[in-house]
Protein backbone atom coordinates (compact mmCIF):
# COMPACT_ATOMS: atom_id res chain seq x y z
CA UNK A 1 0.00 0.00 0.00
CA UNK A 2 1.11 3.78 -1.33
CA UNK A 3 0.52 6.68 0.32
CA UNK A 4 1.53 10.28 0.61
CA UNK A 5 3.23 11.83 4.03
CA UNK A 6 4.32 15.41 4.41
CA UNK A 7 7.60 16.05 6.14
CA UNK A 8 8.47 19.56 8.04
CA UNK A 9 9.01 21.34 4.83
CA UNK A 10 5.99 20.32 3.36
CA UNK A 11 7.50 18.68 0.76
CA UNK A 12 5.30 15.48 -0.11
CA UNK A 13 7.57 11.68 0.01
CA UNK A 14 5.97 8.52 -0.88
CA UNK A 15 6.17 6.21 1.94
CA UNK A 16 5.42 2.35 1.70
CA UNK A 17 4.07 0.51 3.78
CA UNK A 18 2.67 -3.57 3.40
CA UNK A 19 0.03 -5.08 5.04
CA UNK A 20 1.27 -8.97 5.73
CA UNK A 21 -1.22 -12.13 6.02
CA UNK A 22 -0.32 -15.56 8.00
CA UNK A 23 -1.98 -18.45 5.84
CA UNK A 24 -4.46 -18.76 8.20
CA UNK A 25 -5.71 -15.23 8.12
CA UNK A 26 -5.88 -15.69 4.38
CA UNK A 27 -7.88 -19.10 4.60
CA UNK A 28 -10.06 -16.75 7.17
CA UNK A 29 -10.54 -14.25 5.19
CA UNK A 30 -11.62 -16.55 1.98
CA UNK A 31 -13.90 -19.11 3.95
CA UNK A 32 -15.53 -15.35 5.29
CA UNK A 33 -15.54 -13.99 2.06
CA UNK A 34 -17.19 -17.50 0.58
CA UNK A 35 -19.62 -17.66 3.89
CA UNK A 36 -21.35 -14.27 2.61
CA UNK A 37 -21.57 -15.17 -0.34
CA UNK A 38 -23.62 -18.75 0.31
CA UNK A 39 -25.58 -16.85 2.84
CA UNK A 40 -26.18 -13.73 -0.22
CA UNK A 41 -27.04 -16.44 -2.70
CA UNK A 42 -29.10 -18.51 -0.89
CA UNK A 43 -32.70 -16.72 -1.14
CA UNK A 44 -32.33 -15.88 -4.69
CA UNK A 45 -30.89 -19.80 -5.90
CA UNK A 46 -34.31 -21.13 -3.46
CA UNK A 47 -36.09 -18.59 -5.77
CA UNK A 48 -34.45 -19.62 -8.91
CA UNK A 49 -34.31 -23.00 -8.21
CA UNK A 50 -37.71 -23.60 -6.85
CA UNK A 51 -35.76 -25.71 -3.99
CA UNK A 52 -36.03 -24.62 -0.99
CA UNK A 53 -32.20 -24.63 0.02
CA UNK A 54 -32.68 -22.57 3.58
CA UNK A 55 -34.20 -26.26 4.30
CA UNK A 56 -30.76 -27.50 4.63
CA UNK A 57 -29.80 -25.07 7.34
CA UNK A 58 -26.66 -23.13 5.37
CA UNK A 59 -25.86 -20.79 8.10
CA UNK A 60 -25.42 -24.19 10.43
CA UNK A 61 -23.51 -26.00 7.59
CA UNK A 62 -21.33 -22.52 7.68
CA UNK A 63 -20.97 -22.02 11.05
CA UNK A 64 -20.25 -25.43 12.04
CA UNK A 65 -17.41 -25.96 9.16
CA UNK A 66 -15.59 -22.54 10.51
CA UNK A 67 -14.65 -24.56 13.43
CA UNK A 68 -13.28 -26.53 11.57
CA UNK A 69 -10.96 -24.56 9.27
CA UNK A 70 -11.18 -21.30 10.96
CA UNK A 71 -10.65 -19.87 14.28
CA UNK A 72 -12.90 -20.28 17.44
CA UNK A 73 -13.34 -15.73 17.45
CA UNK A 74 -13.94 -16.16 13.77
CA UNK A 75 -16.96 -18.56 14.47
CA UNK A 76 -18.60 -16.89 16.74
CA UNK A 77 -18.16 -13.54 14.83
CA UNK A 78 -19.92 -15.71 11.84
CA UNK A 79 -22.69 -16.15 13.95
CA UNK A 80 -23.57 -12.66 14.63
CA UNK A 81 -22.39 -11.10 10.84
CA UNK A 82 -24.51 -13.91 8.69
CA UNK A 83 -27.73 -13.42 9.83
CA UNK A 84 -27.48 -9.76 10.00
CA UNK A 85 -25.92 -9.39 6.70
CA UNK A 86 -28.67 -11.84 5.41
CA UNK A 87 -31.28 -9.72 6.88
CA UNK A 88 -29.61 -6.46 4.94
CA UNK A 89 -28.95 -8.05 1.75
CA UNK A 90 -32.21 -9.66 1.12
CA UNK A 91 -34.28 -8.51 4.47
CA UNK A 92 -34.76 -11.98 4.64
CA UNK A 93 -35.89 -13.11 7.76
CA UNK A 94 -36.97 -10.47 9.85
CA UNK A 95 -34.90 -8.35 11.82
CA UNK A 96 -36.01 -9.77 15.54
CA UNK A 97 -35.76 -13.86 13.51
CA UNK A 98 -32.26 -12.54 12.05
CA UNK A 99 -31.46 -12.17 16.43
CA UNK A 100 -33.15 -14.47 17.09
CA UNK A 101 -31.02 -17.61 14.50
CA UNK A 102 -27.92 -15.22 15.32
CA UNK A 103 -29.05 -16.14 19.35
CA UNK A 104 -29.46 -19.79 18.38
CA UNK A 105 -26.09 -20.08 15.99
CA UNK A 106 -24.43 -18.36 19.06
CA UNK A 107 -25.67 -21.10 21.56
CA UNK A 108 -24.85 -23.88 19.07
CA UNK A 109 -21.01 -22.91 18.87
CA UNK A 110 -20.54 -22.23 22.69
CA UNK A 111 -22.30 -25.54 23.19
CA UNK A 112 -20.27 -27.38 21.04
CA UNK A 113 -17.09 -26.02 22.65
CA UNK A 114 -17.73 -26.42 25.91
CA UNK A 115 -19.61 -29.94 25.34
CA UNK A 116 -16.69 -30.89 23.54
CA UNK A 117 -14.35 -30.34 26.36
CA UNK A 118 -16.44 -31.81 29.23
CA UNK A 119 -17.63 -34.74 27.44
CA UNK A 120 -14.43 -35.36 25.40
CA UNK A 121 -16.78 -36.77 22.44
CA UNK A 122 -17.21 -34.83 19.41
CA UNK A 123 -20.52 -36.65 18.01
CA UNK A 124 -21.90 -36.09 20.91
CA UNK A 125 -21.10 -32.82 21.58
CA UNK A 126 -22.16 -31.32 17.84
CA UNK A 127 -25.30 -33.46 18.58
CA UNK A 128 -26.38 -31.92 22.00
CA UNK A 129 -25.13 -28.33 20.83
CA UNK A 130 -27.37 -28.41 17.92
CA UNK A 131 -30.55 -30.03 19.57
CA UNK A 132 -29.98 -28.08 23.10
CA UNK A 133 -30.03 -25.00 20.16
CA UNK A 134 -32.53 -25.82 18.32
CA UNK A 135 -35.25 -26.33 21.65
CA UNK A 136 -34.07 -22.68 22.51
CA UNK A 137 -34.62 -21.52 18.95
CA UNK A 138 -38.07 -22.70 18.83
CA UNK A 139 -39.29 -22.28 22.74
CA UNK A 140 -38.12 -18.25 21.91
CA UNK A 141 -39.87 -18.35 18.11
CA UNK A 142 -42.82 -20.15 20.10
CA UNK A 143 -43.09 -17.12 22.09
CA UNK A 144 -42.56 -14.59 19.84
CA UNK A 145 -45.09 -15.84 17.56
CA UNK A 146 -47.66 -15.87 20.03
CA UNK A 147 -47.00 -12.46 21.10
CA UNK A 148 -47.35 -11.28 17.21
CA UNK A 149 -43.99 -10.35 17.43
CA UNK A 150 -43.32 -12.34 14.00
CA UNK A 151 -45.46 -13.47 11.80
CA UNK A 152 -45.26 -17.57 10.18
CA UNK A 153 -45.78 -21.24 11.49
CA UNK A 154 -43.58 -22.24 14.61
CA UNK A 155 -41.73 -25.11 11.91
CA UNK A 156 -41.09 -23.40 9.28
CA UNK A 157 -38.77 -25.92 8.13
CA UNK A 158 -40.18 -29.33 8.04
CA UNK A 159 -39.02 -31.18 10.94
CA UNK A 160 -37.40 -33.90 8.70
CA UNK A 161 -34.89 -31.88 6.77
CA UNK A 162 -33.57 -30.85 10.04
CA UNK A 163 -33.24 -33.98 11.21
CA UNK A 164 -31.06 -35.34 8.12
CA UNK A 165 -29.39 -32.08 8.52
CA UNK A 166 -27.84 -32.25 12.02
CA UNK A 167 -27.55 -36.04 11.39
CA UNK A 168 -25.35 -35.19 8.59
CA UNK A 169 -23.69 -32.53 10.35
CA UNK A 170 -22.91 -34.81 13.83
CA UNK A 171 -21.09 -37.02 11.56
CA UNK A 172 -19.45 -34.89 9.13
CA UNK A 173 -17.61 -32.40 11.88
CA UNK A 174 -17.57 -35.68 14.04
CA UNK A 175 -14.85 -37.29 11.78
CA UNK A 176 -13.22 -34.26 10.31
CA UNK A 177 -12.87 -32.79 13.92
CA UNK A 178 -11.35 -36.15 15.35
CA UNK A 179 -9.60 -36.51 12.29
CA UNK A 180 -8.17 -32.96 12.99
CA UNK A 181 -7.06 -33.30 16.48
CA UNK A 182 -5.09 -36.51 15.97
CA UNK A 183 -3.27 -34.65 12.91
CA UNK A 184 -2.63 -32.03 15.32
Amino acid sequence: MLFWIQDNYGDRLMKATSITFSKPDIKTVVYDLIAVSIVTLTPALSHTLSIPIYYFDPMRIILLLSVLYTSRANSYLLTLVLPIFSFIISEHPVLLKSWLISSELTLNIFLFFYLTRKINNTFAAVLLSIIISKIYYYTLKFSFVSMGLIDGEIFSTPVIYQVIVFLALTLVIGYFFKKKKIAD
